[in-house]
């Protein structure tokens, strides 16, 4: 994820939330000087899930009429006042999260027959996709980047005719759409206005309004914008503070939201940004967890028809944050360690996110058929913060002991995505952490040092079996990525792609190409193509010529093959994917 310590340099154009200009992305050219946010038109028709009228808010009686207009002026005169005495951190400032290329846009509709720079490879018949946190009302407090509505920016590729079309839709989640018959923003931002005791005033707010009926938390309050993961015929998107939603992708590359997913009333708690789908098996392993409530972290897996067969609890002394986890062949690996909820300290004036030093990290080791949590077995892994693990796997070492070898970015100070750490930059190193499984010990090995390396993926064909190579964002400068890193974890060698000057991208997404054999026809073990064999694309913004496009890199030696100018601006995100052509005449019809 790009995130956090955004620093403003000179070739940044300030903007004020104030102003009333907008951005347009059918019309961008010029990148603005200022922002506001609107009252976005979803232009999509609403499913059924939503209000038929989305500009109209709830009808209220007298008394909630007069209610809603009491907490109204609470707001404006006692809260938001109080907020304009108080200075922002500048991991929770608007005017600082909201600059340049990490400002939001408005919906793109469909967008065909874009300009391709080179050729679409025969291999890339599908659609790219990417996730990312676009608000659309201005943050009335502060405004952390994993704060904004989701929202997906599609690219479908059509090799055969070298053509491509573009579009982006807000994932439309049950926050957003009470929100926007609102006409304001009312859900707190769980980052950046969760803080000490305005945080705590906003939340008695929120909770206020759903007492007399303004809004309604029973049908979710996730943002849905960091994850994007094809299962069982749907693209859920995902965030961990809610169920996932599921976005249905159209023909012609435009997207729409169909609803929450609850896997057919099997689970209502909410789901990690980073499930993993075995590529053998079809499973999908997920995990949930609870800042509130014992227990504080759940297992759960489907198989691939989407019927869950697991569901397990899991005892941590406290809620801990776990943004992502890994598996292998036969066993998940979850990563306990020191970024923490602890909701008293916003009674101190403090976040409820917090680093606790005084806790040693560990990583628990834990059979995928596990019919409870008493065969996981826990090992130690001090001074280690993961906030992604890209993959792992099982090997034995010269003794016979069976290791379960991880790879992970290990992120210095552990909660950088959160704090300010003006004298102390962040820094993560791509690492192998190996844990031994017989006498319980671990290491931890930097492959790459020197060059912060965040955001990847693997060939997800291997994922949970032994992989070379990882394909990775060069953070620099943080948040900014500058380039991609083909990592090879054997030699160490790495193969850099960079953008250039005055270009920046975000997470690549690799796409494996399976050679001599029929697209959707599954691989059996040992007849894959070579690891590497496929292409890296990723979405690059040139903030000198204010011009966005899709490069699309093969894996082999990272050279370009191709590149799709977009007509619109696409502001750095999260996490992507890519549906191919089979998986998307395969989609489900609804939730």
């Amino acid at each position: 994820m790009q995130l956090s310590n955004h620093i403003t340099t000179p070739s940044h154009k300030s903007f004020q939330l104030n102003h009333p200009s907008i951005v347009n992305p059918n019309t961008l050219t010029n990148k603005p000087k200022s922002i506001v946010f609107p009252n976005i038109k979803i232009t999509s028709p609403a499913p059924p899930l939503f209000p038929a009228n989305p500009k109209v808010g709830p009808a209220l009686n007298p008394f909630q009429k007069l209610a809603a207009s009491a907490l109204q002026l609470v707001e404006n005169s006692l809260i938001n006042n109080l907020a304009k005495n108080h200075n922002l951190p500048r991991m929770s400032d608007p005017d600082i999260q909201l600059q340049g290329n990490f400002a939001p846009v408005q919906e793109s509709p469909v967008r065909v027959g874009l300009e391709v720079v080179g050729r679409i490879p025969d291999e890339l018949n599908g659609v790219y996709l990417r996730n990312g946190g676009n608000p659309m009302f201005k943050p009335i407090g502060g405004y952390h980047l994993f704060d904004g509505d989701g929202m997906v920016h599609s690219v479908k590729l059509s090799a055969a005719e070298n053509k491509a079309n573009y579009s982006c839709r807000f994932t439309r989640t049950s926050r957003l759409v009470q929100e926007q018959a609102l006409g304001r923003a009312v859900f707190p931002k769980p980052i950046g206005e969760l803080h000490g005791h305005l945080g705590l005033a906003r939340l008695g707010l929120f909770y206020a309004r759903a007492g007399i009926g303004l809004v309604d938390a029973n049908r979710g309050i996730g943002l849905a914008n960091a994850g994007l993961v094809y299962f069982n015929g749907r693209l859920l998107a995902m965030s961990e503070d809610d169920l996932p939603y599921e976005v249905r992708i159209k023909d012609d590359g435009d997207i729409e939201t169909l609803g929450r997913v609850d896997f057919d009333g099997q689970i209502d708690c909410p789901l990690i940004a980073h499930p993993k789908v075995d590529p053998i098996t079809g499973d999908l392993c997920s995990l949930s967890y609870n800042i509130l409530k014992k227990p504080y972290l759940k297992f759960l897996k489907f198989d691939c028809r989407g019927h869950k067969s697991r569901e397990v609890d899991i005892s941590l002394k406290q809620p801990t944050m776990i943004h992502d986890f890994a598996v292998t062949e036969s066993h998940v690996v979850i990563p306990d360690q020191q970024v923490v909820f602890k909701l008293s300290e916003m009674l101190k004036g403090g976040s409820p996110v917090i680093h606790d030093p005084n806790k040693v990290s560990r990583f628990g080791v834990m059979s995928k058929n596990s019919v409870d949590e008493s065969d996981i077995n826990w090992i130690d892994v001090p001074d280690c913060f993961c906030f992604h693990l890209w993959n792992a796997w099982e090997e034995c070492n010269k003794d016979g002991d069976k290791l379960i070898v991880v790879i992970g970015s290990c992120m210095n100070p552990p909660d950088s995505m959160f704090t300010d750490h003006v004298n102390d930059p962040l820094k993560t190193e791509l690492t192998e952490i190996r844990l031994n499984m017989k006498t319980g010990q671990s290491t931890r090995d930097v492959i790459v040092s020197g060059m912060n390396l965040e955001a990847g993926q693997v060939n997800k064909t291997k994922l949970g079996r032994k992989t070379r190579y990882v394909y990775l964002a060069i953070a620099d400068p943080w948040p900014k990525c500058e380039g991609i890193a083909k990592v090879d974890v054997v030699t160490r060698e790495v193969t850099k792609f960079l953008y250039g000057e005055n270009r920046f991208g975000g997470e690549p997404c690799f796409v494996p190409v399976k050679k001599g054999h029929e697209e959707g026809v599954p691989v059996k073990s040992g007849q894959e193509g070579e690891e590497d064999e496929g292409y890296v694309m990723s979405f690059v913004r040139d903030e000198k010529e204010e011009k966005s496009e899709l490069v699309i890199i093969r894996a082999k030696d990272m050279k370009e093959v191709a590149s799709v100018k977009l007509p619109a601006r696409v502001p750095y995100g999260f996490h992507g994917t890519f549906v191919s052509a089979h998986e998307l005449a395969n989609q489900t019809s609804s939730c």
